[in-house]
């Protein structure tokens, strides 16, 4: 029997509402082990090139891993891919929350969902079984109706559900999945991927216990990481103040997105912090299935505008593209932003990005009262962000444009506004100022899904001897690496710290638990892979799981017509930096091109197209991609 999966992948036709079992090998799962690689391997066979993304020939895939749903922290996230509307590169998303380990105690490992339904459905999996039901009297309410309405006409609370709102039905390119209103799948528009296939949400419930290799060896694993996560600063930090903790350190250190990437330093960043949240608006944390560090906030107003904590609360990649980006201090409207956002299924990043762009373009004279119907779209103003995200998701007015994203947006507005939209491939910038940390820079450049700011660990970890540098050890990399080096060391470091996160996109494992820099050491992923499954595996082969998902993702994007050429940064990155204690740093696109080329040879990737040499798939079993 296997341990640590079910064995058992979910594959629906929404077309012709056919439900089938496939039960892959243990070869299979060893190889791929979960999450995007799992995906991948269903994509890159099944789904034809060239596809429409919001066509029903798109394939969508939501995947676990042969750790999720274990008791120990860390190891709940799920991938959900398909072709992306937004880039039409692979596009991939990861979410932690409750629903991936719901899914595999009712059963399941993966769900591959292909067609389009003739009218509104949801998926209903519970123990062991599957059925299409209607959802007509659902579509058009936001998450929180429809968990509730799922939730009352099944007749269990506890029932685990990811969900579209009217950002999905709509077709927001960049509509994301939310799972118990505040976890989402946030990039590359999967939700609207649901949305063009008419498919509202999908509801789990399982009790199913997943056998495990070796339970005392994991639980004695788990304990030592809960009394690990208490003496971790990081770790500690996390818990009393979130991802928000970010936002002064990147502040002061001169790399907080302000007004559009045209400062990087915030005036408000003090009104914004996770310190003044937690003051004001927070109730408390909250976290994911089993984790200790319970990372996430809870807010709540009742004052200019109502928020209502069910939603959580704005991380810092909100706190920043909602804030400092849009050069607003006003946390309440941040936070009903982010409600928003759930509410509607939005990513929170492309929907700040695109509304940067909007107000830069309105400053300058791009956009004119007439096509805000009135709107002051001036950087600052709270009330115009909270509308904007409305009219996006709605696609009303202006938001119908801003629903395509800020390329399709610059390129229809045309002349200065492209260069006001700052994007990768297609997708928005996070809300990382890589000419401070150039490692973030080549993570945006080369990632498969477009600017990334979780390609790799950052930069900041690195540059000195310490706990970040010591994680990474096993690895072979002893020396630090400056922030600012561009050359062949911070190339080196970012290939192995790009291999780690990518696993953990594999494997379900949060970045805020596993090093580096945080509580579960390398090691320890590795011991908790044989205990859960009984494999004799190493480090070597959990980076070559790596390795063959990061070659797969290349196949994808090579034959899509993506390359060397889309590997770039957009010209405003190119400039000095405006302020902060870097004021005047920068890199030149010479600097990009050299690390990149010196990155491909690296990965064994030619370095005409950034294509992997026929070898290179042979070494990671990919010889099928040849065909």
């Amino acid at each position: 029997m296997p341990f640590g999966y079910n064995g058992k992948v979910l594959r629906v036709d929404l077309s012709t509402r056919e439900i089938e079992v496939e039960t892959p090998s243990e070869v299979f799962y060893r190889t791929y082990m979960g999450g995007s690689s799992l995906a991948l391997a269903y994509l890159l066979r099944e789904l034809k090139p060239g596809v429409d993304p919001l066509g029903p020939e798109n394939i969508l895939v939501f995947a676990s891993s042969v750790l999720s749903g274990i008791p120990m922290g860390g190891m709940a996230r799920f991938t959900v891919a398909a072709r992306s509307p937004l880039t039409g590169l692979f596009g991939e998303a990861e979410a932690a929350g409750f629903w991936g380990p719901e899914l595999k105690h009712a059963g399941f490992d993966a769900i591959v969902i292909k067609g389009r339904a003739n009218k509104p459905v949801y998926l209903w999996i519970h123990d062991g079984e599957a059925e299409v039901r209607d959802a007509s009297h659902l579509w058009g309410s936001d998450t929180g109706a429809t968990q509730e309405g799922i939730r009352k006409e099944l007749g269990d609370n506890l029932i685990r559900v990811a969900v579209i709102g009217q950002a999905g039905e709509n077709l927001v390119r960049y509509a994301c999945v939310v799972n118990n209103l505040k976890h989402a799948n946030g990039r590359t528009g999967m939700g609207a991927v649901m949305g063009s296939k008419k498919l509202k949400a999908i509801a789990v419930r399982g009790r199913q216990k997943l056998e495990v290799k070796d339970p005392d060896g994991l639980r004695g694993i788990s304990q030592s990481l809960v009394e690990a996560v208490k003496t971790h600063p990081g770790e500690q930090t996390l818990q009393k103040l979130g991802t928000p903790s970010f936002i002064m350190p990147l502040n002061m250190g001169g790399i907080l997105p302000t007004r559009n990437f045209t400062r990087s330093q915030f005036e408000g960043a003090q009104k914004i912090s996770g310190e003044t949240m937690e003051e004001t608006l927070s109730l408390g944390n909250e976290g994911c299935y089993a984790c200790a560090v319970r990372c996430k906030r809870k807010v709540s107003s009742k004052e200019r505008y109502e928020v209502s904590p069910d939603y959580g609360g704005p991380e810092y990649e909100t706190l920043a593209s909602l804030g400092s980006c849009l050069g607003i201090d006003d946390l309440e409207a941040i936070a009903k932003g982010n409600e928003l956002c759930n509410r509607y299924t939005l990513d929170t990043i492309s929907t700040g990005m695109s509304i940067a762009f909007a107000m830069e373009c309105f400053e300058g004279g791009l956009i004119t009262l007439d096509d805000t119907e009135g709107l002051e779209l001036t950087f600052g103003n709270a009330d115009a962000m909270v509308q904007m995200i409305e009219g996006i998701a709605l696609r009303r007015g202006l938001g119908d444009l801003l629903a395509e994203g800020v390329k399709r947006a610059g390129e229809k507005l045309g002349g200065e506004a492209k260069k006001y939209a700052l994007h990768i491939k297609g997708q928005e910038l996070p809300l990382h100022d890589p000419r401070g940390k150039f490692g973030v820079g080549l993570g945006y450049a080369i990632s498969p899904t477009g600017a990334d700011h979780i390609e790799s660990a950052h930069d900041p970890f690195f540059q000195q001897t310490g706990a970040g540098l010591e994680s990474i050890s096993p690895l072979g990399v002893l020396e630090p690496v400056p922030a600012l080096e561009a050359g062949a060391q911070k190339v080196r470091l970012f290939r192995h710290t790009q291999l780690i996160w990518n696993l953990w996109n594999c494997l379900g494992i949060c970045n805020f638990i596993a090093q580096p820099p945080w509580a579960l050491s390398l090691n320890d992923v590795v011991k908790t892979v044989l205990c859960v499954t009984g494999w004799n595996t190493s480090l070597f082969e959990l980076m070559k799981v790596s390795d063959r998902g990061m070659a797969m993702a290349r196949m994808f994007n090579l034959r899509e017509g993506f390359g060397r050429k889309e590997d770039i940064w957009p010209e405003r990155l190119f400039e000095p930096l405006p302020d902060g204690p870097n004021k005047g740093q920068t890199f030149t696109k010479q600097d990009l091109e050299e690390a990149k080329d010196l990155y491909y040879e690296m990965m064994g990737w030619d370095r005409e197209n950034g294509e992997p040499t026929r070898g290179k798939l042979f070494e990671l079993n990919l010889e099928w991609l040849l065909e």
